[in-house]
């Protein structure tokens, strides 16, 4: 027991900083009551309660003026808080980039109401609130990007393409007058489709079971890339469970598009590995090439 004590502390004491994304009760759908969030071991997260945020802000002797907006993964039911979240914006920070970690609203309870559009109303405002904290976090307003694996890589993909969407939820303050397209965006193992190729707990939770096709559609990001699009990093494995093909058929649009596009094809990685990949062979180069990618 004394392990899980210790990682539920340091997650209490995380939590001070978070701070809400929303002032008041978020919008899309009611605050559940108050203990049904939950944390397991490596921080992952689910049944949000309030979605909020974690700032890193980049070193001011390293700071470069770059945002990341990072939405982890977990299929729409939970949040990898730790390794596709803070990991994440560490790695940025000792780069000179502000790393945000979101807590999106996420849950495998369909009575919550999480469904579309409410991770995505986060995801916009999370992408916001970063322009309008640019002054305050030494952040160029035009250099925000957003980062996201598996279902936040999908998140981030929606983020992407379909930034000039508009909900009757928004618009109702200051920050929500910011703009929510991304300059770029980096997508690791993403679920792109909500098609053949999705993976389906994800679509199952951010879509229901039985969704209208128009709905798939407007959520399959690789029929919404437009000449638009803001350039892209993309990374996969051939034996990745969720299809490669998720971000092959990504990579094609925006090839159509004119949209530049950097895509990073693994033979052998798997799944759900973020930054962890010391005995991944080819594919612990990932994060140079990252590196790399952000400095162009």
């Amino acid at each position: 027991m004394k392990p899980i004590l210790c990682l539920l502390a340091l997650a209490m004491t995380a939590a001070a900083d978070w701070q809400p994304l929303w002032p008041g009760e978020a919008p899309g759908a009611k605050r559940p009551p108050a203990g049904t969030e939950s944390v397991a071991e490596g921080w992952r997260f689910t049944d949000i309660e309030v979605p909020q945020y974690f700032a890193y802000p980049a070193p001011k002797d390293k700071n470069t003026g770059k945002a990341v907006v990072i939405f982890p993964g977990g299929g729409y039911g939970i949040l990898a808080m730790n390794h596709e979240g803070h990991d994440y914006a560490k790695w940025l920070n000792e780069r000179g980039i502000t790393g945000v970690v979101v807590k999106y609203r996420v849950s495998g309870k369909p009575e919550l109401g999480y469904q579309f559009p409410v991770p995505f109303l986060d995801a916009r405002r999370a992408i916001r609130t970063v322009r309008a904290h640019a002054a305050e976090w030494g952040v160029d307003p035009a250099k925000v990007g957003v980062m996201g694996s598996s279902a936040g890589g999908h998140l981030a993909s929606l983020c992407t393409t379909r930034y000039a969407d508009t909900f009757p939820e928004e618009g109702k303050d200051e920050i929500d007058k910011q703009n929510c397209r991304p300059d770029f965006s980096i997508l690791i193992y993403p679920v792109i489709s909500m098609g053949e190729l999705a993976h389906g707990g994800s679509k199952t939770n951010l879509l229901g079971k039985s969704p209208a096709p128009e709905l798939v559609e407007r959520c399959s990001g690789e029929k919404q890339v437009t000449k638009d699009t803001p350039p892209v990093f993309l990374l996969t494995t051939f034996d990745d469970f969720v299809d490669c093909r998720n971000s092959l058929n990504f990579a094609a649009a925006c090839k159509a598009n004119q949209v530049p596009v950097s895509l990073h094809l693994f033979e052998k990685g798997g799944h759900g590995y973020g930054m962890n990949v010391q005995d991944k062979g080819d594919l612990s180069a990932w994060p140079s090439l990252l590196d790399s990618w952000l400095k162009r």
